[in-house]
């Protein structure tokens, strides 16, 4: 199913849905700064309805080209709170540094997770390496009524040292090592709401992922059986969509909406990279009006706080 947004008087945004709960791809853009302002609204409204959308046929978009029109989407945080040898203003996903594989929602060891985030492929393997989303939206909807009160009613410990990108162990290769140390270099945990309210929409969504530590009030054991009886509801296939990557591709996702997971189904000896912009976002609120709190790290180097609208 498509749907198309009039832009002006010769073009239109091609919405094309990808998946029932998550995905579209989006037709009819070429990105760059210089969009026009019914364009950015066209692509905020398919961002909001579809999670994560996907461009393809990007190939002249740049760095500079990237940031411009992540610019017209919101504010661009610094690349990450941790990481700030690699760049000032993008974060290259690079699997010279780890190759992924856990389900998490980007940064959500800070109060001020980021909104949105901006992806573009830069160097692919010959084969594999994509990327799977899935929507915490319909992860909270799917559950019975009792789930969703007792989901409602927890909130959760993230935490930095729970590094989605390797086993938390000493890594023989030296790279990958540094920046898993340069990833704990600081140390951060933040209590947010087990179910945050979307500013935007006004959806419940279930926050969760790799960098919980741990439920509030509740022992390690208890914690992990509740965190994978939750985390099963994100990561049932009905609520995914995976993307194959091209070169000249871009994706974007609500990271406030959403997890994800990069798929290491490639050679050791080939090289995926690509390059993250991600967007300043607001404190979650849970369903109870409660805000997430700092519990350790402040992280006004790394974004400003935006204010709902």
């Amino acid at each position: 199913m498509s749907v198309d947004y009039a832009v002006g008087t010769d073009t239109a945004v091609q919405v094309v849905k990808l998946g029932e709960h998550i995905g579209a791809r989006i037709e009819g853009v070429r990105l760059g700064g210089d969009l026009s302002a019914e364009t950015v609204a066209a692509i905020r409204a398919a961002l909001n309805e579809h999670k994560v959308i996907f461009f393809q046929g990007q190939d002249h978009l740049t760095e500079d080209g990237q940031y411009e029109f992540a610019q017209l989407l919101g504010t661009p945080t610094t690349p990450h709170p941790t990481i700030t040898s690699r760049g000032a203003r993008t974060l290259t996903i690079d699997s010279e540094t780890g190759r992924g594989g856990a389900w998490h929602t980007d940064v959500t060891f800070v109060d001020r997770v980021p909104k949105a985030s901006i992806l573009r492929a830069v160097t692919l393997p010959s084969y594999g390496g994509s990327t799977t989303w899935a929507s915490t939206v319909a992860a909270y909807d799917s559950l019975p009524d009792p789930l969703k009160r007792l989901a409602e009613s927890l909130r959760a410990l993230h935490t930095n040292a729970y590094d989605y990108a390797g086993d938390h162990g000493k890594d023989s290769d030296q790279f990958r090592q540094a920046y898993r140390d340069e990833f704990v270099s600081t140390y951060y945990e933040t209590e947010h709401p087990v179910v945050r309210v979307h500013p935007e929409t006004g959806e419940r969504a279930l926050l969760l992922g790799l960098f919980v530590k741990q439920f509030v009030g509740l022992n390690a054991s208890e914690s992990q059986a509740l965190f994978r009886l939750f985390q099963d509801r994100v990561t049932r296939l009905e609520h995914t969509t995976r993307w194959n990557w091209s070169l000249g591709d871009v994706a974007i996702w609500d990271n406030r909406a959403t997890q994800h997971y990069a798929v290491g189904d490639y050679d050791g000896a080939e090289r995926r990279q690509l390059t993250r912009i991600t967007l300043a976002g607001d404190i979650p609120v849970g369903v109870d009006g409660r805000t997430s709190t700092v519990v350790t790290g402040n992280a006004e180097h790394y974004s400003i706080v935006e204010q709902a609208a």
